[in-house]
C-alpha cells in the first residue's frame, strides 16, 4: 500500500482539544434550547387539523391570518403550500365535541370573507393520542438505531470506535434538534425520517474513517496513534468531500423548489450533513484517541498452531 508522506498530512487531530470543546458547547446550547424553548412539534406529534384552501390567485398571508384572527382562530397557524395559490391552515385541537369538520367550515368562512373564491382542497385531522404515540415511537426509533450500531460496531471494529461512533451520532442528533429549537421550525415526521436518515449518512462517514484507521494501524510502520490517524483522515478526505457536496447539491435543490411538504425535510438533512462531516473527521476519532485507542488494540493476535513447535524441532 502506497503512504502518504508526512509532510503531505494534514494535522486533524492538532485541534481536536478546541473541537471538543465546540462541539460540548453546541450539545450544551441545544439541550437548554430544547428544555427551556421546547420543540415545535407539528400536527404529526401535537394532533390537531390541517386545512389545504386553493385560491384563484395569489394568496396574501396578512390577509388571511388577520381574517382567522378576527373569528377567534388567532393560534392558528397559515404558511403557504406548494404555490403562492395555496395555503395550508394549522389548528391545535379544540373541544372533545368539535369535530374537524365544523373547524373547517368556520375557517373556510373566515377566508371566503377576504377572498370568496377560495375553495377547501382538503381537510386532515390528527388526534392528540396519537401524536403522543407517534413521538413515543419515533425517540424509541431513534434510541434503537443508536444501540443497534454500537453493537454492530462493536464487533465490527472495536469498542473504542463503537463509543466514538455512537457519540458522534448522538452530537448529530442533539445538534441539529437544538437548531429547529433555537430556529423555532416545525418537527413532524418528515423531520424525524431526516434524522434518522443523518445517522445513516453520518455512520456511513464514520465507519468509512474507522475502516482506514484499522487498516493503518495494522500496515503503517509507525507507533504514535495520532499520527496514524491523521494519516487516515487525509487518506478520506476526498472520499468524504465529495460525498458531502454531491448530496448537499440534491438537498439545495430539495430545499429551493422541493415545496413546502419536504422543506423541513431538506432544512434537516442540510443541517445533518455539514454536522455528520465535521463529526466523521473530528468528533468520532477524537474520542477514540481519549478513550485510550492504540496499535495494538486494532492489531490481530496470531493465534499459534497447534504442534508447531514440533515442527521447529531438529
Amino acid at each position: 500500500m502506497q503512504l502518504l508522506r508526512v509532510k503531505d498530512t494534514i494535522d486533524f487531530m492538532s485541534i481536536r482539544k478546541l473541537t471538543m470543546a465546540f462541539s460540548a458547547l453546541l450539545i450544551v446550547i441545544s439541550i437548554i434550547s430544547m428544555a427551556v424553548r421546547g420543540l415545535n412539534f407539528g400536527l404529526d406529534f401535537t394532533g390537531g387539523t390541517a386545512v389545504e384552501v386553493g385560491f384563484s390567485q395569489a394568496a396574501d398571508i396578512d390577509k388571511v391570518r388577520g381574517s382567522l384572527e378576527s373569528s377567534g382562530f388567532a393560534d392558528a397557524s397559515v404558511q403557504l403550500f406548494g404555490s403562492s395559490q395555496e395555503i395550508l391552515v394549522r389548528l391545535a385541537p379544540r373541544g372533545a365535541d368539535v369535530t374537524a369538520v365544523m373547524i373547517g367550515n368556520d375557517m373556510m368562512t373566515a377566508i371566503q370573507q377576504v377572498y370568496p373564491d377560495a375553495q377547501m382542497r382538503r381537510i386532515e385531522f390528527v388526534g392528540p393520542s396519537v401524536g403522543e404515540d407517534l413521538k413515543e415511537q419515533g425517540g424509541l426509533a431513534m434510541l434503537t438505531a443508536l444501540i443497534c450500531i454500537l453493537i454492530y460496531v462493536a464487533m465490527r471494529f472495536e469498542w473504542r470506535f463503537a463509543v466514538g461512533a455512537v457519540l458522534a451520532l448522538g452530537h448529530d442528533v442533539i445538534i441539529t434538534m437544538g437548531l429547529f429549537s433555537i430556529l423555532g421550525l416545525e418537527f413532524d415526521l418528515t423531520v424525524l425520517a431526516a434524522i434518522l436518515a443523518v445517522i445513516g449518512y453520518s455512520l456511513n462517514d464514520t465507519i468509512v474513517v474507522s475502516d482506514r484507521i484499522r487498516e493503518n494501524f495494522r500496515k503503517v510502520r509507525i507507533d504514535d496513534t495520532i499520527e496514524i490517524i491523521n494519516i487516515s483522515l487525509t487518506q478520506t478526505l476526498n472520499r468524504t468531500l465529495m460525498t458531502s457536496m454531491t448530496t448537499l447539491v440534491v438537498l439545495v435543490a430539495l430545499f429551493i423548489w422541493g415545496g413546502q411538504i419536504i422543506h423541513g425535510f431538506a432544512t434537516a438533512l442540510l443541517i445533518g450533513v455539514f454536522i455528520g462531516t465535521y463529526s466523521s473527521v473530528y468528533v468520532a476519532s477524537s474520542i477514540a484517541i481519549s478513550l485510550g485507542i492504540s496499535k495494538e488494540d486494532l492489531i490481530p493476535v496470531e493465534v499459534e498452531k497447534e504442534g508447531a513447535e514440533f515442527d521447529n524441532m531438529p
